[in-house]
């Protein structure tokens, strides 16, 4: 990989993984350290990585970097002790909802959580979904079923219910 091609690399999923890592991890100083640090090993490993795989080799990474920080957050233990509830905000409609389905989010383990986030909202194949997670195609599509039960049966029930 010449600085080129890495630099449209850049251009082309520094967005893209940033937006999969945010959502996953929703803080803003992380996801950006998770991003660029896939970067930095996207560019010291260039030689190994294949032409036209740069994509699912930085959502890989950044994937397996994102999992290491949740399981090292999880070890520390720091929780932030007021809400925005706590504050007395007052929420909109699709705020409420919004709020809502990042709660039935949270059901989810990280796994489910990913898989939802790269099928769903960035769009990827069970195929890409497969490359970037280190699963095959058919236990994506069995963690993504059982997800998207999990988030039916938590948005459904009726103290969930708008």
């Amino acid at each position: 990989m010449t600085e080129k091609m890495y630099n449209q690399c850049v251009n082309l999923y520094a967005d893209n993984v940033y937006r999969f890592i945010w959502k996953n991890l929703r803080h803003e100083e992380d996801a950006k350290d998770i991003v660029q640090s896939a970067f930095e090993k996207l560019w010291m490993n260039r030689a190994q990585v294949a032409e036209g795989k740069e994509k699912s080799y930085l959502f890989t990474i950044a994937y397996h970097q994102m999992i290491d920080h949740i399981r090292k957050n999880k070890r520390v233990a720091l929780h932030e002790t007021f809400g925005d509830e706590a504050l007395g905000n007052t929420k909109q409609p699709n705020a409420i909802g919004h709020q809502n389905l990042m709660r039935a989010l949270d059901q989810l383990n990280e796994l489910q959580k990913s898989l939802v986030m790269l099928k769903d909202y960035e769009g990827y194949s069970y195929q890409e979904i497969g490359e970037i997670t280190g699963l095959n195609e058919s236990q994506v599509k069995v963690y993504l079923h059982r997800a998207r039960i999990t988030l039916r049966n938590y948005l459904v029930s009726p103290e969930n219910v708008l």
